[in-house]
């Protein structure tokens, strides 16, 4: 008989403190951004340009990691996924801390991409096979509200230590992290599928079939709204405030922080209206109303305004965002086995990619065009982006209470 783990058994505490560590590493560079680059002597409209193209670096990691990790996920199990991807991603942010100039930065932050990518999906895959499937939406809305506090964590050592000591701390969390994982067992569908005549981890699967390609690709845009607001408009708070006329100093890092902890909130409540309404689509519809909420009043409360203001406003678009767990959880739930964690940890990385392929480009774009300028750009788009996620959302299949025990042939 298979063993049904509960929604605070050991995988799952494991799942949630790897995705903690996942996320302070993250976000590291966004937090402490402004201090880091002037340290390296950028400062001005320089340390935008080189903050975002180090940021593009970072996802552009996370997007080809995304994919190698998943590929192995499948071929070599969760658990394998789970050690490779935190002793890389630790590694190199030990190694961040003793960067000097921006390319180096740039190069590091892409290995650290590269190792941050498998932690999330490999995670969510494990706890969703091994937790039953009634309490499945609970417990990775769990992993994923919990490790989101690792946003805070990050704005609290950066608080008080030096940046480089910050990125230093991050990877000791991570090898320490090593040892618990040594606790946690492989999926017990991932066992039975090795045993059977199919292919695991096959990448290229997701597009040769029209319905795969389909669901991967919907799968991927209703994600959008979260990496657009974190990306764009908490992480250059600063520079919006400066453009709303507000003359209190913005603290990104800090903004950040409020909209991470709101994030965490909304990604534990999620699993359980999830549950209630016995819906996840009716979840997510939800909270994309009160992402456009926030959205509105970004773009409208803030015009001489103050910085308490706009972190509150950055707080309420990171609860509107708390629906990444069940996003993430959505795309497991609609692939098989043999390509659960293929799916499940490059659809989060697809979209973090998206930042740096599309979100960014998209608002460079749109802010250049004359007459348009840095905020209206930011508004369009919103718009657009927003559109385009609902949209995807309407023409997604509900999972709710799938089972998962099935393969793709």
């Amino acid at each position: 008989m298979k063993k049904q783990y509960g929604i605070l058994s050991i995988p799952v505490i494991v799942a949630a403190l790897g995705y903690f560590v996942d996320i302070y590493d993250l976000l590291l560079f966004s937090i402490t951004r402004i201090p880091a680059l002037a340290s390296l002597g950028i400062t001005g409209p320089e340390a935008l340009t080189e903050g975002e193209s180090i940021i593009m670096w970072q996802m552009f990691g996370l997007l080809i990691g995304g994919i190698i990790w998943g590929i192995m996920g499948d071929k070599k199990g969760r658990l394998s996924v789970l050690f490779g991807s935190i002793i890389l991603y630790s590694l190199a942010n030990i190694a961040n801390g003793f960067v000097e100039t921006p390319g180096q930065f740039k190069a590091i932050r892409f290995i650290a991409g590269l190792g941050l990518a498998g932690e999330l999906g490999a995670g969510i895959t494990l706890v969703s096979e091994l937790i039953s499937k009634e309490k499945r939406g609970i417990a990775t809305s769990l992993v994923a509200g919990l490790g989101l506090t690792g946003a805070v964590v990050a704005f609290i050592m950066k608080e008080n230590f030096d940046w480089r000591t910050c990125y230093f701390i991050g990877g000791g969390l991570g090898l320490a992290l090593l040892i618990l994982r040594v606790t946690v067992f492989e999926s017990g569908m991932f066992h039975e599928v090795k045993k059977m005549d199919v292919q695991r981890g096959n990448f290229f699967m997701l597009f040769t079939n029209r319905r795969r390609f389909k669901t991967y690709l919907l799968s991927i845009l209703i994600g959008l709204p979260t990496w657009f607001v974190i990306g764009v408009l908490v992480t250059f708070s600063k520079e919006f405030g400066e453009k709303f006329g507000i003359t209190e100093k913005i603290d990104s890092g800090k903004a950040i922080m409020y909209a991470y902890a709101a994030i965490s909130i909304g990604d534990i409540l999620i699993g359980f209206i999830s549950q209630w309404l016995k819906s996840r689509k009716k979840a997510l519809y939800l909270f994309y109303l009160i992402t456009a909420v926030f959205m509105v009043l970004f773009f409208t409360a803030q015009w001489n305004g103050s910085a308490e203001k706009m972190y509150w406003i950055c707080a309420g678009l990171g609860f509107g965002t708390g629906f990444w767990a069940i996003f993430v959880t959505m795309g497991a739930e609609q692939f098989g086995t043999n390509l659960r964690a293929t799916a499940a940890t490059t659809i989060p990385n697809m979209v973090r990619g998206m930042l740096a392929i599309f979100i960014l480009p998209l608002f460079k774009w749109l802010r250049d065009i004359d007459g348009v300028g840095y905020v209206n750009g930011g508004i369009y788009a919103a718009i657009i982006i927003m559109v385009i996620t609902i949209v995807a959302a309407l023409m997604t299949k509900e999972t709710f209470n799938k089972d998962l025990n099935f393969v793709e042939k």
